[in-house]
C-alpha cells in the first residue's frame, strides 16, 4: 500500500514527465459511481482577495485525494481561471461553456496535473452578470452529473458579495470563509459572515485563517471574529483551521505549481494535509511541525 509521501512522489513526477510536451488536458470519462445524495458540497470563499482562497482550494483537492476521497473542482470565479493558474494548467472549454447547447459536461470536466480533476472558469472571457432563470436550469441540468463523479466538491468562489458569488455559498453544504489577520481582511470576512447569516437558511461556515506566525494568532483572529458574529449576528462560527505563513508557498505560486505537491514536508503543506484529515474524520486539526518548524518560530525565520 502507497503512504502519502509515495503518491506526492508520483504526482510530482507525473507533472514533470509532462514538461515539453502539450498539457494533458483529455476529458474524464463520465463513469458515475453510484449515489450523489452523500457528495459533500463545500464552497471555498472570501471577503476580498489575495487571501490564498484558490491555492488552498487546489492543494486541499490534492490533501483530500490522499486520504481517498474522489474530489472535484469547480472555479467559480467566472473569467479568472485561477486554478488554471495554480496548476499550470491550460483548458480549452469552462464552466460557462454549459450554456451552448452542444456543450455537455463530459466537454469541461479537465483531468488536470497532479491528480486535480476540475471545471475551469474561463480566462479572457468577460466576467458574467447574474445567472438568469434560464441559465441557472441549464446549468443546473448539465452539472447535476458532478455528484456521481466525486466524494467531496470544492467549490472555489470569487472572493466579494457579488451575486452569483453568493448563490454558490448558498446553495454549498458548507462554507470554509478564508481570512488572513489583516484588518482590511477581517472587515470584508466579516460582511460575508453577515451576508450569509441573513440569506443562509441552513447555517454552516467555518473560518480558515491564512498566513499566521503561530498558532495563537490564529486562535485570535478567530476569537475575534466569533464573538463579533455572535454579538451581532447570533450565528455560531467555528474553525476549520490555519495555515503558517511560508516563503515556499510564493514560490510555487511564481513557478505554477501546488507547494503541497512540490514542497509536501513545508509547514504549509503540513496544515493542509491536517486540514484535510480534519474535514474527512472530524476532530481539530494538529499539526506536526518537526524539528524545523521548531526553529522557524523561535528564531522568527518566516518575518525575514
Amino acid at each position: 500500500m502507497e503512504d502519502q509521501a509515495t503518491k506526492l512522489r508520483r504526482l510530482v513526477e507525473d507533472k514533470t514527465g509532462q514538461q515539453g510536451q502539450e498539457e494533458d488536458n483529455s476529458h474524464m470519462e463520465l463513469q458515475p459511481a453510484g449515489e450523489d445524495s452523500r457528495t459533500r458540497v463545500i464552497a471555498i470563499t472570501s471577503g476580498k482577495g489575495g487571501v490564498g482562497k484558490t491555492n488552498l482550494t487546489v492543494n486541499l483537492a490534492i490533501a483530500l485525494g490522499l486520504e481517498g476521497q474522489r474530489v472535484l473542482v469547480i472555479d467559480a470565479d467566472l473569467g479568472m481561471a485561477n486554478v488554471d493558474v495554480v496548476l499550470g494548467s491550460l483548458s480549452k472549454h469552462h464552466l460557462l461553456n454549459l450554456l451552448e447547447d452542444d456543450t455537455e459536461l463530459s466537454d469541461v470536466l479537465i483531468h488536470g496535473p497532479y491528480g486535480v480533476d476540475y471545471i475551469s472558469g474561463g480566462s479572457g472571457i468577460e466576467k458574467a452578470k447574474a445567472f438568469s432563470s434560464s441559465d441557472r436550469k441549464r446549468l443546473m441540468q448539465k452539472l447535476a452529473g458532478c455528484g456521481q463523479l466525486a466524494d467531496i466538491i470544492l467549490v472555489d468562489t470569487g472572493a466579494g458579495l457579488g451575486k452569483n458569488v453568493m448563490d454558490f455559498i448558498l446553495a454549498a453544504d458548507e462554507v470554509l470563509l478564508v481570512t488572513t489577520p489583516e484588518p482590511t481582511a477581517l472587515t470584508d470576512a466579516y460582511a460575508v459572515m453577515k451576508a450569509y447569516s441573513m440569506y443562509a437558511s441552513n447555517k454552516n461556515i467555518k473560518l480558515v485563517v491564512n498566513r499566521i506566525y503561530d498558532e495563537a494568532e490564529s486562535r485570535e483572529v478567530v476569537a475575534k471574529l466569533q464573538q463579533t458574529s455572535q454579538k451581532f449576528l447570533k450565528m455560531p462560527i467555528e474553525c476549520a483551521g490555519y495555515i503558517f505563513e511560508d516563503r515556499n508557498v510564493m514560490g510555487a505560486v511564481r513557478k505554477q505549481r501546488p507547494f503541497l505537491a512540490t514542497k509536501p514536508d513545508t509547514l504549509a503543506s503540513k496544515c493542509v494535509r491536517a486540514m484535510a484529515k480534519s474535514l474527512v474524520y472530524g476532530g481539530d486539526m494538529v499539526v506536526k511541525r518537526g524539528w524545523k518548524g521548531f526553529l522557524q518560530q523561535i528564531f522568527n525565520f518566516s518575518r525575514k
